[in-house]
């Protein structure tokens, strides 16, 4: 049985939404998300990751764009009227039902990314075998619509707990 795993940014204080304003990104990052995605057979979206991916990922070149635009991806959505990025298909029915008939097909693992509507009913009926949080050294709940900064952060240390919390220490970068 394949695995259905979420993949999501979240800043230091907690934002998941949109982290195109504060994820920092670096060579490494992208060579992990690429091996990531070369290792699915498909990739799991709603219509909001759809369509931000449809619009900027199909002009794009180089190995994570390639990547992407290559998979097989299956969009969840009662009202998205087409799915025209390669290889998109609109799964209009029951998601609970879909995701698991798609989890019991032979393949590898599915991917989705991001914690939004999508990811929580997957969570709320045990769907969801992995969770991989990318945690970016930034502080971004303070963001504002009119370009309010983030502050960004230098790791201290990290020692893990053996019941899973990690404690992290962080110092602004300007320190």
């Amino acid at each position: 049985m394949r695995k259905i795993i979420n993949s999501a940014f979240v800043s230091l204080d907690g934002v998941t939404d949109d982290p195109r304003p504060w994820a920092t990104f670096d060579s490494g990052s992208a060579e992990e998300a690429v091996q990531a995605l070369n290792a699915l057979d498909g990739f799991l979206m709603g219509r909001g990751t759809y369509e931000y991916f449809a619009h900027v990922m199909p002009d794009q070149t180089g190995p994570y764009a390639d990547a992407i635009n290559a998979i097989r991806k299956y969009v969840f959505s009662s009202t998205l009227e087409s799915a025209d990025w390669n290889n998109s298909t609109i799964i209009r029915e029951d998601v609970v039902a879909a995701v698991t008939e798609l989890k019991h097909h032979d393949g590898s693992d599915l991917m989705m990314y991001g914690y939004g509507r999508l990811n929580q009913t997957l969570l709320a009926h045990d769907l969801v075998d992995e969770i991989r949080f990318s945690v970016h050294p930034v502080l971004a709940a303070g963001r504002t619509a009119d370009g309010g900064q983030t502050l960004p952060l230098k790791l201290l240390a990290a020692t893990p707990s053996p019941n899973g919390v990690v404690a992290l220490t962080y110092a602004p970068t300007s320190s």
